[in-house]
């Protein structure tokens, strides 16, 4: 019984990529090399990434890759949610490669993304996950205006540990962008790694700027080295340190806290943004 639910599982997993495949699409699941891509898989559930698959920026951290980015593909809105709706979700998550070659940083492609989705499926709830996009607030107010459910950016890790991991971003940048989404009145989320090197009174220290920023969500995933290019694993936390961060965060009220070894930004989205 048990090796016939596994060959459906697979059988389910198969049919997904070909849909994906089928509509021209990248994932980040796959992109990022996330490990969490079989379960995600197997419940029917992916992030999408739009903008092509090639990243203007080289973070040390990430498994995306870092090419001379693709030209704009004006049918990749609707390719997007042919996909969502062919596949039944309900929720849908929606990411991108940093496009700092973009005047707009790809935002009016994000928006038609979303007016795409809403015009084929009204009833399906829309999770963005942004680049910075420099932090220009014209490039905000793009996406914002297409109104999705949720407006998600990652501040990934501490502030010390910005200049190794992030090259080209800026933590206060980041922490803006997350603030003007929220005084918007948008909900607002955001997610980071652990083992980098931070210690954990920085990891307080970020939740406590969260708690300022008036975010909803809060993801703390342990970060692993997607190759052994990419930055190591300095520090492996433990199931206590995870729920030491998760009681702080609920100390201090942060509405959502989701923490754990593989815990990502976009994973059981659905799942967190109803509760």
């Amino acid at each position: 019984m048990k090796t016939a639910k596994k060959k459906i599982i697979i059988a389910d997993i198969a049919a997904l990529k070909k849909n994906f495949a089928y509509n021209g699409l990248n994932t980040v699941c796959q992109s990022a090399k996330c490990p969490n891509i079989g379960e995600c898989y197997k419940n029917k559930t992916a992030t999408f990434l739009i903008l092509g698959k090639n990243c203007t920026r080289a973070c040390a951290f990430c498994g995306v890759d870092k090419f001379t980015p693709e030209p704009l593909d004006a049918d990749e809105p609707k390719r997007v949610a042919r996909a969502i709706k062919d596949l039944g979700l309900s929720y849908s998550v929606i990411t991108s490669v940093t496009r700092d070659d973009l005047p707009d940083g790809g935002a009016e492609h994000f928006a038609r993304t979303i007016t795409e989705i809403k015009n084929s499926i009204p009833n399906v709830k829309i999770e963005v996950l942004v680049p910075d996009f420099k932090g220009e607030q014209s490039s905000l107010n793009i996406v914002l205006a297409a109104k999705p459910d949720v407006f998600s950016h990652n501040l990934e890790t501490v502030a010390p540990l910005y200049n190794m991991a992030r090259k080209g971003a800026d933590y206060k940048r980041s922490l803006d962008v997350l603030k003007y989404a929220k005084r918007k009145g948008f909900k607002v989320k955001t997610g980071i790694m652990t083992g980098l090197g931070e210690t954990l009174s920085q990891i307080f220290n970020l939740i406590d700027d969260v708690k300022n920023a008036g975010i909803d969500i809060l993801t703390v995933g342990q970060y692993l080295a997607p190759t052994k290019k990419h930055l190591p694993v300095v520090k492996e936390y433990s199931p206590k340190e995870f729920e030491e961060i998760e009681k702080y965060a609920l100390k201090i009220n942060i509405p959502k806290i989701v923490c754990g070894r593989y815990v990502r930004s976009s994973y059981l989205a659905e799942k967190h943004y109803n509760s």
